[in-house]
C-alpha cells in the first residue's frame, strides 16, 4: 500500500510542478509578492501534492467500490419507487458533502449559504433520478442533454443577468473530489447489470445530467432572492511576516477544513452503514478496504482543501489585482491565463478518477495520456475566453449560448462514448482549483479591471465545464474519421482484420 500511495503522490507532484513553476515564475517578472506569500503559496502546493496522492488512492479503494454497489443493487430491484428515492436521496447528500460548493456559496453572501447549497443539492437529486433511469430504459444521452440545456437557457430569459454566471457556475463546482468518483462509480455498477450491447457507452453521462440541474434549480431560486452586484465578499490577502506566521496560518484553518470534511463524508459513511446492513454485499475483507480507503480520502481531502485555501487564494486574487490595474500587463492575462489553464487541469483530483475510468471502460482504447491533452487544450481555451471576456465586458451568454449549440449538434456527428465522456469532463474538469484559485484570480482581473464582481468575475467555472464539452467530442470526431478512412483502405480480404483496430466497435456510425 505505501508503494501505491507513493505512486500516487508522486503522479500528483508531476501535475502540480508546472502551474507552481508558472505562478513562481510570474511572481518574479510581473507582480514582485511579499515573501511570506510565495512562502504560503508553496506550503499549499506541497500539501496539495500530499492531498491528492491520499485522495485518489481513497477514492479507488472506497468511493468507486461504493459508488458501483449501489449501482449495481439499485438495477437489481424491481421497486421504481424505490429508485427513484434512493437516487435523489444520495444526489442531495453527495452535493451537500461537495466541498467545492461550499467555497462557491461563501462568494453570495446575498443567498444564505445553506439555502443555495440544499438548492443545489436538490437540483442533483432531480437529475441523479433521470440519470440512472437513462441507463435503465436506454434513452440516448443526446435527447435529453437537448431538452434540458434549452429549458435552462429559456429559464435564463427570466433569471436576473447578474445572477446567470453564478447559476451556470453553480452546476461546475458541484461536480467536485467527492461528487465525481461517486457518479462515475455509480454509473458504471448501472451498466454492468444491462451487459446489453452498447451498454459501456452508457456508463457516462451521469455527471453530465447532473451538471444540469443545479444550474435550473439556482435560477429558480435567483428569481425569488435577485441579489444585486455588490453582494460578492471581499478576500483579504492574509499577512505573514516570518515562517511562524505562514505556519499559523495553515494550522487556524485545519480545524475549519476537518469539520466540513467530515460532516461530509460522515453523510455517505452513514449511508454506507445503511446500505450494507440491508443488502451485506460487501465481504469482511472488502469492509476493512473500505474503511481504510474512506481513512484516506478524509487525509487527503482535509490536507489538499487546506492547502488550496490557504495557499493559493491569496496568489491568484493578487495577481489577478496587479495585472489588470496596470495598462502594461492586463492584456498579457490572456496568454498567461492560456498557460495556466494548460497546466492546471492536472491538478483537478476528479480529473485522475475520469483518466482512470475511461481507459478501463475502453479497453485502452482510449488512453489516459491523450484524454489529459485534450481537457489541457480545453482549459486553455476557457481561460483566454475568460480573461477576453472580464477585460472587455463581454456578457457571459454570447459565449455559453454558441458554445453548447455547438457542442449539442456535435452529439448527433460523435460515437455515443465522447458524447458521455465529453460532457462529464465538464463537470469533472470544474474542480477545487478551479473554485480556490481561477475563481480568485478571475475576481481580481474583475477588480483590477473595474468590472461587475457578479456579471464579470463569476463565470470562469461556466467556461471551464463548457470547453471540454466541445474538444472531447472533435477528439471523438477526429477518431470517427480516422477508422473510416481504414476501413475504406481495407480489401475484402482484410475486412475481418480492419475491425479488429476499430476502436469502439460496439458503436453505429
Amino acid at each position: 500500500m505505501n508503494k501505491i500511495l507513493f505512486e500516487k503522490i508522486m503522479e500528483a507532484f508531476s501535475s502540480v510542478l508546472p502551474i507552481t513553476i508558472i505562478v513562481l515564475i510570474s511572481s518574479v517578472v510581473f507582480v514582485p509578492m511579499p515573501s511570506g506569500t510565495i512562502l504560503m503559496f508553496l506550503l499549499g502546493a506541497a500539501m496539495l501534492v500530499v492531498g491528492m496522492g491520499f485522495f485518489t488512492l481513497g477514492a479507488d479503494m472506497a468511493m468507486m467500490p461504493m459508488g458501483e454497489g449501489i449501482g449495481v443493487q439499485l438495477t437489481k430491484t424491481q421497486n421504481l419507487l424505490l429508485v427513484i428515492l434512493i437516487s435523489f436521496f444520495m444526489g442531495v447528500v453527495i452535493t451537500i458533502a461537495e466541498p467545492d460548493l461550499q467555497v462557491l456559496a461563501q462568494q453570495v453572501p446575498s443567498i444564505p449559504s445553506f439555502t443555495l447549497i440544499l438548492t443545489v443539492g436538490i437540483g442533483v437529486g432531480a437529475f441523479l433520478i433521470i440519470a440512472v433511469l437513462r441507463i435503465m430504459f436506454k434513452i440516448p444521452l443526446s435527447i435529453l442533454l437537448i431538452g434540458g440545456y434549452i429549458l435552462t437557457f429559456i429559464l435564463a430569459c427570466f433569471t436576473p443577468p447578474n445572477f446567470i454566471p453564478v447559476a451556470f457556475d453553480s452546476g461546475g463546482v458541484t461536480t467536485g473530489p467527492i461528487t465525481v468518483p461517486f457518479i462515475l462509480a455509480m454509473g458504471l455498477g448501472v451498466v454492468l447489470i444491462r451487459g446489453d450491447k452498447g451498454s459501456q457507452d452508457d456508463s457516462f453521462g451521469l455527471v453530465a445530467l447532473c451538471s444540469i440541474g443545479p444550474i435550473m434549480a439556482v435560477m429558480a431560486l435567483g428569481m425569488i432572492f435577485n441579489p444585486s452586484g455588490a453582494d460578492v465578499e471581499a478576500h483579504t490577502i492574509p499577512e505573514a511576516a516570518t515562517s511562524r506566521d505562514v505556519i499559523r496560518s495553515f494550522l487556524t484553518e485545519i480545524p475549519h477544513y476537518a469539520k466540513d470534511v467530515v460532516i461530509a463524508l460522515a453523510a455517505l459513511v452513514f449511508f454506507f452503514v445503511v446500505f450494507q446492513l440491508i443488502s451485506n454485499r460487501y465481504k469482511k475483507h472488502q469492509l476493512k478496504r473500505i474503511a481504510v480507503g474512506f481513512l484516506y480520502t478524509l487525509i487527503g481531502l482535509l490536507v489538499f482543501l487546506t492547502g488550496v485555501n490557504v495557499g493559493f487564494i491569496p496568489v491568484g486574487l493578487l495577481l489577478g489585482t496587479e495585472m489588470a490595474a496596470s495598462p502594461q500587463l492586463r492584456w498579457l492575462l490572456i496568454p498567461l491565463g492560456m498557460i495556466i489553464g494548460y497546466f492546471i487541469v492536472m491538478a483537478e483530483p476528479a480529473v485522475h478518477v475520469l483518466k482512470k475510468q475511461v481507459e478501463d471502460i475502453s479497453s485502452g482504447s482510449i488512453p489516459q495520456n491523450s484524454l489529459a491533452r485534450t481537457l489541457a487544450i480545453g482549459m486553455a481555451a476557457a481561460l483566454v475566453l475568460t480573461m477576453t471576456r472580464i477585460l472587455l465586458g463581454i456578457p457571459l451568454m454570447y459565449i455559453l449560448i454558441p458554445g453548447y449549440v455547438i457542442a449539442l449538434v456535435l452529439t448527433f456527428f460523435v460515437p455515443r462514448i465522447f458524447v458521455g465522456i465529453a460532457f462529464d469532463s465538464g463537470g469533472v474538469c470544474s474542480g477545487p482549483m478551479t473554485s480556490t484559485f481561477l475563481l480568485p484570480l478571475a475576481m481580481g482581473v474583475c477588480a483590477g479591471a473595474g468590472g461587475d464582481m457578479m456579471k464579470d468575475a463569476f463565470g470562469v467555472v461556466a467556461l471551464v465545464a463548457l470547453t471540454p464539452l466541445v474538444v472531447i467530442q472533435l477528439m471523438g470526431l477526429a477518431s470517427k474519421i480516422k477508422m473510416k478512412k481504414t476501413a475504406a483502405g481495407a480489401g475484402p480480404m482484410d475486412a475481418k482484420a480492419a475491425g479488429k483496430i476499430i476502436v469502439y466497435p460496439e458503436v453505429d456510425y
